[in-house]
């Protein structure tokens, strides 16, 4: 049940661990919140392994974000960010994205993620919080196209191809420290990579409803057969994915990013969850990580 409380920025604040300055919309301020969101609200889709709907209802949102310790997908933690940056007077829209990582680069499907695009003192800036995993940026990125933007995951830069934006990253080789558990079979991957691309047509809520309601119950979804769960650190990211657990170490300066896999077990999950990305489910989770060919 979504509390009577109004939502509040202090409220948001504490959760991501915030203090200020606040006082202007200008770009220092952007950066620090965007930094804290993907310290601490980790990107997942739990809720569908847990017979929970996910809405687009702010408060629902805000609830289950801020007063619950959760995270959420992009329809949840960027549609968030939204009403922040709102609140806070940026002039700000929001955008939908065809993803392209892991799927076939087909022109005619749905936008399936949500980011906003904020203007500062007339330059314009892409904030995405809620992508996840090696392909999250930290901080907002400048629509400038070709501009290498750098950062402790590698190099991330918008392409404009005739008014389709592509956003695409650059990576480091990866080490794995435990090759017996390391997925077989895959392609290696590419030194840089299309993440997704997407217009600057503003859109509202109604343009991803229908997409919110696919991703959560069609079962050849990427969320439906598989349960994911991922926060950055200040060193690189965590994963969950099924019962398998991994800790990725950015080495910027040695030119790798190392890569240390466990497999855990059903009572291992709730642990993990809770003390890796301070998670603490009310529903029972039914940890799913099916092979349907998303390179996951």
């Amino acid at each position: 049940m979504v509390s009577k409380d109004k939502m509040n920025l202090d409220e948001f604040f504490k959760r991501i661990g915030f203090s200020g300055p606040f006082e202007k919309p200008d770009q220092a301020t952007l950066n620090a919140i965007h930094k804290r969101i993907v310290m601490t609200v980790p990107f997942e889709n739990l809720s569908i392994h847990c017979g929970e709907k996910i809405g687009m209802d702010h408060e629902a949102i805000f609830n289950k974000i801020v007063r619950e310790q959760r995270g959420g997908w992009c329809m949840e933690g960027n549609y968030l960010l939204a009403w922040v940056l709102r609140e806070l007077g940026y002039d700000s829209v929001m955008l939908g994205a065809r993803v392209i990582f892991g799927h076939a680069n087909d022109p005619s499907a749905p936008d399936s993620h949500l980011i906003n695009m904020v203007t500062i003192d007339g330059r314009r800036y892409i904030a995405d919080v809620s992508f996840g995993l090696s392909f999250q940026m930290w901080q907002p990125i400048e629509l400038v196209s070709g501009k290498d933007h750098s950062e402790a995951a590698g190099v991330f830069r918008l392409i404009d191809q005739d008014g389709l934006w592509f956003f695409e990253k650059t990576s480091r080789k990866q080490k794995i420290l435990n090759p017996d558990l390391a997925k077989t079979g895959e392609k290696e991957k590419k030194p840089t990579e299309q993440i997704y691309c997407f217009t600057l047509v503003p859109r509202e809520k109604d343009h991803f409803t229908d997409i919110n309601h696919k991703l959560q119950t069609d079962p050849n979804q990427l969320f439906t057969t598989k349960s994911i769960t991922s926060l950055q650190t200040p060193t690189g990211f965590r994963i969950l994915l099924g019962w398998t657990y991994t800790e990725v170490t950015f080495r910027p300066d040695e030119g790798v990013d190392l890569v240390d896999t466990r497999d855990l077990s059903d009572e291992e999950v709730e642990t993990i969850l809770r003390e890796k990305f301070n998670i603490k489910l009310k529903n029972k989770l039914s940890p799913t990580n099916n092979k349907i060919g998303h390179g996951l």
